[in-house]
């Protein structure tokens, strides 16, 4: 009996998934299923409104961006200039003792290495308040939606996801067998087009990509915002490129010596990684090529909470070549795609992403951009950033992501020092 259930199980996934995915083509089951999910959410926002008390409300629409402190926005310059006077008054510290408290309590670095937090409840357990004990009928709905995020989703988009691994590792492997030729990429671009449509139907994706006519090109550079490694997933539902990353064991070692037999990927012994001269030349030869897949990298190096892009690593600017911007956003509503590899290990992130209601999210495909005559790399790469930031609605911050495990540089500690000191003595609150 068992054996009957799963086979007649993975006939439907086959039939009604698997097969219209590598076509290319829908059967409106995705579309059927948001609409409900976004008529519930509704409905359940606005149970929650009647249901608290009447100061809550309130709280429920005040943006969770805002954070939990309300922020004074004066440059330091021009409350330093206030404190123009020859006798020091002790009051003329509590504009710096307040800032200090502000970074303790919320600062604006570490915050964005946490997830984000939503206006109102979305069904699903990440939330500071206990809304499904409002009513009994929003507990009732709430303890379905975990019977069927757990009891039906899951093991769909398991088995979805077995399906596109194996397929993956299979077809990359049959075509890495074939002699270098135009028939090898035609087949080597079919196989991970395909297996990253099944991918993404195993998160549930719902993805709209805008200005595909800025698409990256074969020879370039695509630079994108990083908050989950499934953005990697989402990019090449809609194109190929050649991955850039370290070598790994376990499932993604296998994965990763099995495409790149079939693509021209670009992956990193640990001790040649911390190289940068031997990654930039294997990268300025692989952009030399224009006949080559472009390269897809993430510059911040890290992951990013979805609401913020931090510092790019100038090494993507170096190469030459023309970057190609792209910018990703998620709807944290449906579910939160941001990877907090500090605190979750990959597979719990997977079970927290295939069990959330989906993944939806735009793309931006934007013009490309070249170095400008006399602008050096980390000028260009900044000048990159703020495009993504600004397409994506997304706040630009000059930060490094590798603060979300080391602390700060001490020459930068120093540095801030100096630029204070300046400023009071500047002003005449010193001397």
């Amino acid at each position: 009996v068992a054996a009957r259930v799963g086979a007649v199980w993975l006939a439907l996934v086959l039939a009604l998934i698997v097969v219209p995915s590598a076509l290319g083509v829908s059967l409106g089951i995705s579309e059927a299923y948001m609409s409900v999910l976004v008529k519930t959410l509704e409905w359940a926002t606005i149970r929650i409104e009647k249901g608290v008390k009447k100061p809550q409300p309130q709280m429920l629409k005040t943006p969770a961006a805002n954070g939990i402190i309300e922020r004074d926005e004066t440059p330091m310059e021009k409350e330093i200039a206030r404190l123009h006077r020859v006798d020091f008054e002790f009051s003329d510290i509590f504009y710096f003792c307040r800032k200090g408290f502000e970074a303790i309590v919320e600062d604006e670095v570490t915050q964005r290495f946490s997830s984000e937090e939503l206006v109102s409840w979305n069904l699903l357990t990440r939330t500071n308040v206990n809304f499904h004990y409002i009513s009994l009928r929003l507990t009732v709905v709430w303890v379905i939606g975990v019977i069927v995020r757990y009891c039906f989703l899951l093991p769909l988009r398991f088995t979805l996801a077995a399906i596109g691994i194996t397929s993956m590792i299979v077809g990359t492997t049959m075509v890495g067998q074939l002699p270098n030729s135009s028939v090898k990429n035609y087949l080597s671009e079919v196989v991970h087009l395909t297996c990253s449509r099944i991918l993404v139907r195993a998160l549930s994706g719902t993805i709209h990509y805008h200005n595909k006519e800025n698409k990256p090109q074969k020879g370039g550079i695509c630079v994108a915002n990083h908050t989950s490694p499934i953005d990697a997933i989402i990019l090449t539902n809609d194109g190929c490129y050649a991955m850039v990353g370290q070598v790994h064991g376990g499932l993604m070692g296998v994965i990763q010596r099995a495409t790149v037999k079939a693509c021209p990927h670009v992956w990193f012994e640990r001790s040649e990684i911390k190289d940068r001269h031997l990654v930039t030349k294997r990268l300025r030869e692989h952009v030399a090529d224009k006949s080559k897949l472009p390269i897809l990298i993430f510059p911040e190096g890290t992951c990013i909470n979805n609401t913020s892009v931090m510092m790019f690593k100038k090494g993507s600017f170096e190469i030459g070549g023309t970057i190609y911007p792209v910018a990703i956003k998620y709807d944290p509503q449906f579910g939160d795609a941001f990877w907090n590899s500090s605190k979750y290990n990959i597979v719990s992130y997977l079970l927290r992403i295939m069990t959330s209601w989906a993944i939806v999210c735009n793309v931006w495909y934007m013009p490309p951009m070249v170095r400008k005559e006399g602008e050096d790399a980390v000028q260009f790469a900044n000048r990159v950033r703020s495009a993504i930031a600004r397409q994506g609605g997304l706040t630009e911050l000059p930060w490094d992501g590798g603060l979300k495990r080391a602390k700060v540089k001490d020459t930068f500690k120093e540095e801030q020092q100096k630029n204070y000191s300046k400023m009071l003595v500047r002003n005449g609150s010193i001397g």
